[in-house]
């Protein structure tokens, strides 16, 4: 583990709006108020622990100010990020990312502005003890959750952390991170699921891969086209559909998951074993 500085600016946007300043700052501002302040961007960095095997970190806290402005000429448009990062050997490299904002009408069923990631991975790389890397963007932090999907409510400042790894340049890395064994719904626990990221820089075709538990009958087969994208995360749930999650589901109507330990496993379609993560009395030694 290492430790680096991470500080930011919103460089460019794709369209002009009203009243634009900041540009080239940290914090970028735009539009006419409507009785309270601008809507703008803040990116703030700081000193944060790294490591080069994937484990994410925050690269920085990312604020939107959502307050009601006059409607936008161009309400969907993109926001440049830039963060320089600086490791404590004297490297300094820039990356770059690009944030969707949709600037929703102040009033009528959902009022909250939506700000996604459509570019996950930095085009930018750095080199580290011989090896080459680049940033992967997971997603926001809200509520304990990492999410690609940023909803901010109107008349605030809503912040989220912004969580990042570095991942080797130009392949992917396909790996379980979560075991979601204590579902909510009495007796099926339908709600259980195992979640799975692709931290590598590059998509994984996980076609006929197979994530297995210890008992017969509790192995899942991905369909053909699943290809997950760098920073992309995916939930096998035990019998719920989740689109947002990706959509696959066992299909069980009994629990999965062992409440007092279980290992899940995903193997690819030669069997290698390349995930595995245990939990309770089937916990994996680091």
């Amino acid at each position: 583990m290492s430790t680096a500085t991470t500080a930011g600016s919103w460089p460019s946007m794709s369209t002009t709006p009203p009243n634009l300043s900041g540009l080239g700052s940290q914090h970028v501002t735009w539009g006419v108020p409507a009785g309270g302040g601008k809507s703008g961007y803040i990116f703030q960095g700081g000193t944060v622990p790294v490591k080069t095997d994937g484990s994410e970190f925050t690269l920085g806290t990312y604020t939107h100010e959502n307050f009601p402005i006059q409607g936008m000429p161009q309400p969907q448009f993109d926001v440049d990020l830039s963060v320089r990062v600086a490791f404590e050997d004297g490297t300094e490299a820039d990356f770059a990312f690009r944030f969707h904002h949709n600037e929703t009408p102040n009033d009528g069923p959902a009022p909250e502005d939506i700000v996604n990631l459509p570019m996950f991975v930095s085009p930018q790389t750095v080199t580290i003890d011989g090896d080459e890397y680049g940033v992967v963007i997971s997603g926001f932090k809200q509520g304990g959750q990492v999410v690609q999907t940023f909803i901010s409510p109107e008349n605030g400042s809503n912040s989220a952390e912004v969580v990042a790894m570095f991942a080797r340049a130009g392949k992917p890395d396909i790996v379980l991170t979560a075991v979601s064994h204590k579902g909510q719904v009495k007796y099926t626990q339908a709600d259980e699921y195992v979640e799975i990221v692709n931290r590598g820089t590059v998509a994984g075709n996980i076609s006929g891969w197979v994530l297995g538990a210890d008992d017969a009958g509790q192995d899942y087969t991905f369909p053909p086209g699943t290809v997950l994208q760098p920073g992309q995360r995916i939930r096998i749930y035990t019998n719920q559909v989740h689109p947002q999650w990706g959509g696959f589901t066992y299909g069980s109507n009994r629990p999965i998951w062992n409440d007092k330990g279980d290992k899940a496993v995903l193997r690819d379609t030669a069997q290698n074993a390349v995930s595995e993560l245990g939990y309770g009395n089937r916990a994996t030694t680091p």
